[in-house]
């Protein structure tokens, strides 16, 4: 994911990583709408998106710096396995596969997910929603949402908030970026392809409200000024699901 809008990608994803697991819940041809127009969109991008954003975590020293706090934070709670939502190419999960995390990333898109098993041969890449995991509840030490929840619509945020939570275990953390703002963009055919998607910018006091509300605790949040050629300030919220025996 990145944090610009040329074409980031979501967190409800596609085929999967060749080990036969599809993390969803959905039947084919079920998905609701913007589910749909998210896969078409990057199904269509994913080779450009791939090689446009490629080296740009490198160009962010504050955004590595958060993906680093995540990181010791997941291990020193003695580590477990992390899933990064909307994982796109696979840089992110990448990155922090490189500090120790034990990550496997979940991807709408099979153009994507095909980008990210091909560059991160190493690693694990699932299809799946991250509307409807079927993942074992309190199975995983961090959840990472790093500009996938943003063609989410509001209404949905509570659910996908609540099975963020179902799926972490007592004490792990969820990682979320996000463009800051008030107004949806709509991107309309990138790299001359014929798709367009809705990039939702949200604030992070309400979407921090939204987290509580679904039984979070809060960490840290980071919101810095835009950098390179992003239109808006970035936002990330670190979160944490309460200690204590599961429910």
């Amino acid at each position: 994911m990145t944090s610009q809008e040329s074409t980031p990608t979501d967190g409800t994803a596609a085929p999967s990583s060749g080990t036969g697991t599809v993390i969803t819940g959905t039947a084919p041809g079920t998905d609701p709408g913007f589910v749909t127009e998210t896969r078409v969109f990057y199904d269509a991008v994913a080779e450009d998106y791939a090689t446009v954003f490629r080296h740009e975590l490198e160009q962010k020293p504050l955004d590595r710096a958060v993906l680093r706090g995540f990181a010791e934070l997941v291990l020193a709670d003695g580590g477990g396995e992390v899933a990064d939502l909307g994982c796109g190419p696979g840089r992110v999960a990448g990155y922090l596969a490189s500090l120790g995390v034990s990550v496997f990333g979940l991807d709408l898109s099979r153009s994507m997910l095909a980008v990210a098993r091909r560059e991160n041969p190493g690693l694990r890449f699932e299809s799946g929603s991250m509307l409807e995991l079927t993942l074992p509840d309190a199975s995983l030490a961090g959840v990472m949402a790093w500009y996938s929840t943003i063609h989410t619509p509001d209404e949905r945020l509570p659910e996908l908030f609540a099975g963020f939570r179902r799926v972490l275990r007592p004490g792990g953390h969820l990682l979320l970026g996000f463009q800051v703002g008030d107004v949806p963009k709509r991107r309309e055919n990138p790299y001359g392809h014929q798709v367009s998607l809705d990039f939702r910018r949200r604030r992070p006091d309400a979407v921090a409200a939204l987290l509580e509300e679904a039984g979070f605790e809060p960490v840290w949040r980071v919101e810095r000024a835009r950098a390179l050629q992003e239109p808006t300030s970035q936002a990330a919220l670190l979160v944490r699901r309460p200690a204590g025996p599961a429910d």
